[in-house]
């Protein structure tokens, strides 16, 4: 390998996304990671804010975000009560959230007003307690990834991923500190606030202050950054220029991103992708052995599939039907509350999983041949987040279930013993094959035309991975496939993305169907 490009950043917003904070996770429940795990995420961090001790939480949001739209129906109101209580995103108690909120005497309003925040999904919370008000603005950035824009109208950018201390009109800034990441003052209406992030809390006296004058944040992604971080590549034209690909396979670059992105050893690496399988793996179980919940769209339908399979009713797609089945079964484990991993989101939380299983277990790959395929698959993901985004409030469907396309395809390379070349073959393939695909989820849910995508998803993978092992041509380079979905989401209109005014949401159907799911939420269609 040659000379490897300086990616060092000694400013954590600036900081290359880690396979397990970005790309594979959160761990979580809901319909939405965008939705329902993020804002679990921000309100965490705003209850920190006062402390713990909420009393009235304010949450407003634009009337022309996806918010306005969304925000019951995929899951943000649920994930925000979480947060607020401090809860993680796979927490069971979840669906009780509002409850808890009112047993502990939080009363919390939502409000949408004209407010022209230009990301589609930026959350304003206004917080107040025994200790104060606080005002919070942050943003939902894709696949459960945040980032905080403004504190108490002070301007900043943190992402959950450090140790913050927040000081009023502080004296100095600390320098030299041992696991200092950043330290900077920012000016609002004549103030100023120091915001300090670093690897573990600082004392009171390396920042100059009392403790009773610090406002503490602690992180809430698993792989927190770390001073003079420093990755080999972060984008598949640099890691070509610098191997040969022919010669190894995507996981072995996989392995050197996250070791140096993370700080983990091999071992706890491949410690932390098996954490994930198996819960992966639960999903796929629980959703063959039945799920139920009141407030979805689809019935069970896995159960339909497998009983047709096992009788020979069905066609012979080979791979596919069984990838079919486990598509299924972890959707509707999703739609039922039940935890699952958003790879890369909750929305294609399916494609990627399934599609990489069902081949394992077909092939009969041993546990470390899977994990590496997972880990394959996660690079690609970086390569999405670095150049594009997941996020389809921002891209459409083609961010979400296209990059968990792309994933897969390079999973199942890896599987079958192919190269790194091969694997981003597949990868650019897959990619290629949904550009401009939109988001329009019928009834306001993640369930359909979610659940076909998803398994449309897993087909393009399938094909596209074979296609890459039998020397088909790409053509186009997958960083400049990436670099067109980018632009294919700037062009997208509004109403094509997720926000549930477009394409097969405003159907008479699906307005139809809608109405009836909100009269069941509320009790009054008799059925529920």
């Amino acid at each position: 390998m040659g000379a490897s490009p300086d990616h060092s950043s000694s400013d954590p917003s600036a900081l290359p996304p880690s396979i397990f904070n970005d790309v594979l996770g959160p761990v979580m429940r809901g319909p939405s990671s965008s939705h329902s795990a993020a804002s679990v995420r921000i309100g965490r961090l705003a209850r920190q804010l006062l402390g713990g001790a909420l009393e009235e939480v304010l949450v407003e949001f634009d009337t022309g975000s996806s918010l306005a739209t969304t925000y019951e129906s995929q899951g943000s109101a649920l994930g925000m009560h979480a947060g607020l209580l401090g809860w993680e995103a796979d927490d069971p108690r979840i669906p009780e959230g509002a409850q808890h909120l009112a047993a502990a005497g939080i009363r919390i309003e939502v409000r949408a007003r004209e407010l022209g925040d230009p990301h589609p999904n930026t959350y304003r919370l206004t917080l107040t307690g025994p200790k104060g008000s606080a005002r919070l603005v942050a943003l939902s950035t894709g696949g459960g990834m945040i980032e905080v824009v403004e504190v108490d109208g002070f301007p900043v950018s943190l992402r959950g991923d450090t140790h913050v201390a927040l000081v009023r009109q502080a004296a100095r800034a600390p320098e030299g500190v041992a696991g200092l990441l950043r330290a900077t003052v920012t000016e609002a209406a004549g103030a100023s606030l120091l915001v300090v992030e670093s690897e573990e809390p600082l004392d009171p006296e390396v920042l100059g202050v009392e403790s009773d004058r610090i406002c503490r944040l602690e992180p809430v992604l698993p792989v927190p950054s770390r001073a003079s971080l420093s990755v080999p590549f972060l984008h598949a034209g640099e890691l070509a220029a610098q191997a040969d690909l022919t010669a190894a396979p995507l996981s072995t670059f996989a392995l050197q991103y996250e070791c140096a992105r993370s700080g983990f050893s091999e071992a706890q690496v491949f410690a932390t992708m098996d954490g994930l399988r198996r819960i992966m793996r639960a999903g796929i179980d629980g959703g063959l052995a039945g799920t139920h919940a009141e407030d979805r769209l689809l019935p069970r339908q896995s159960n339909g599939f497998e009983a047709a399979l096992k009788e020979g009713r069905l066609h012979d797609a080979g791979l596919l039907n069984r990838t079919i089945l486990y598509v299924t079964a972890l959707m509707e484990t999703k739609s039922s509350m039940g935890t699952i991993v958003a790879a890369p989101t909750a929305g294609s939380c399916a494609t990627f999983p399934a599609t990489c299983l069902a081949a394992a277990e077909a092939m009969g790959a041993d546990e470390e041949r899977t994990l590496r395929a997972m880990l394959a698959a996660g690079l690609i993901g970086v390569f999405v987040t670095t150049r594009s985004s997941f996020a389809a409030e921002v891209g459409g469907c083609q961010a979400e279930t296209g990059a968990g396309a792309a994933m897969a395809a390079a999973a199942l390379v890896e599987l079958s013993g192919g190269s790194a070349e091969r694997a981003l073959s597949a990868a650019s393939h897959a990619l290629q094959n949904v550009l401009g695909l939109i988001c329009d989820p019928i009834a306001n849910r993640v369930e359909a035309p979610c659940l076909g995508r998803n398994v449309t998803g897993a087909a393009n993978a399938i094909a596209s991975a074979n296609m890459a092992l039998a020397g088909y041509d790409h053509l186009v380079p997958l960083d400049e496939v990436l670099d067109a979905h980018r632009a294919v989401s700037a062009s997208m209109a509004r109403e094509l993305r997720c926000t549930a005014l477009g394409g097969l949401s405003v159907t008479p159907t699906s307005k139809a169907l809608e109405a009836r799911l909100a009269a069941c939420s509320g009790g009054g269609c008799g059925t529920c």
